[in-house]
């Protein structure tokens, strides 16, 4: 009969040191989080927190002027690729490696890396608060958005610092790794259907309005322009969103980890669809009309 090895035993001496250390680590964290011993984040923590939130929200604004800047970006370029012209990539990458490309461009990105940081770190904190708080789904949304905008830091400062970054031939890549296993292709599928879940969201709060709870605009023509920018902008993310995530969905039920892909590969399939090119012309303009609501955004409604 098998007999399961002490889990001390199963460790060599570098993991185990690791482990004690790791342990010890939390065990400090712990104390410092809870300083006056009730078992939950201390105040003092969480006041530090909220300045360390208010201080942050002026530079988070700018980031998220600079997000939807980038989305201005993406649409052109998007436009591009429907009247002809194949070069680059209608994505992220694409956008910076855009601005990169100008003189004075790194620069720009170096600045434009620290603002989008202080917004990634205004969501955590935002979100870390929100969960302090029992606000649990509006907690893992901003930590989500978090997350989010801390991978388009990374790709940034790649670009500022003279790199580049091929998204389409890392998510090959990864999809790959993933689909080796049965488990792995249902979590690529899953995570298909996740993703044309949020398409699904941005279309309705474009077309249902549920982006004005964000703004504090008054009524009359800028309300009237910001509407226009926000439902044509919401609903064409939304479908981008929507082809991304049914490309995952077709990877994992053909088992071909090639049909999987970002944003790029999503806008270069609605050229496959009848009236494709005008069909994906509408989606550019869609994408900087959303960048153009969240620059309104940035400086007059919630972040």
């Amino acid at each position: 009969m098998l007999r399961a090895r002490p889990l001390g035993r199963a460790l060599s001496p570098s993991a185990a040191q690791a482990a004690v250390e790791a342990k010890g680590l939390l065990r400090r964290l712990r104390t410092w989080l809870d300083r006056d011993g009730d078992g939950e984040v201390s105040d003092d923590v969480e006041d530090g927190a909220r300045a360390a939130r208010e201080h942050l929200e002026p530079v988070a604004r700018v980031g998220y002027a600079l997000s939807g800047l980038l989305h201005v970006l993406i649409g052109a370029l998007a436009v591009r690729l429907a009247v002809g012209v194949r070069s680059g990539t209608a994505d992220q990458g694409g956008a910076l490696a855009a601005v990169a490309g100008t003189p004075g461009g790194q620069v720009l990105l170096w600045a434009a890396s620290a603002a989008l940081a202080a917004l990634a770190l205004w969501h955590l904190v935002d979100g870390a608060l929100e969960l302090r708080w029992r606000q649990r789904s509006a907690g893992l949304k901003d930590l989500a958005k978090g997350v989010v905008y801390s991978a388009v830091v990374v790709t940034a400062v790649t670009y500022a610092a003279g790199g580049h970054t091929d998204t389409e031939d890392t998510s090959d890549d990864v999809t790959e790794q993933l689909m080796e296993n049965l488990l792995g292709t249902a979590a690529v599928a899953a995570a298909g259907l996740a993703v044309v879940g949020v398409g699904l969201y941005h279309v309705a709060k474009g077309v249902r309005l549920r982006f004005r709870k964000d703004l504090r605009l008054p009524e009359g023509p800028a309300r009237r322009g910001v509407d226009v920018a926000g439902v044509v902008g919401y609903s064409a993310k939304g479908l981008a969103l929507g082809v991304v995530g049914v490309l995952f969905v077709v990877a994992a039920v053909t088992n071909d980890p090639r049909e999987a892909g970002g944003l790029d590969a999503a806008l270069r399939a609605l050229l496959l669809l009848p009236a494709g090119s005008v069909l994906l012309g509408c989606v550019g303009a869609g994408f900087a009309a959303y960048g153009a609501y969240a620059v309104v955004r940035a400086r007059l409604g919630h972040l």
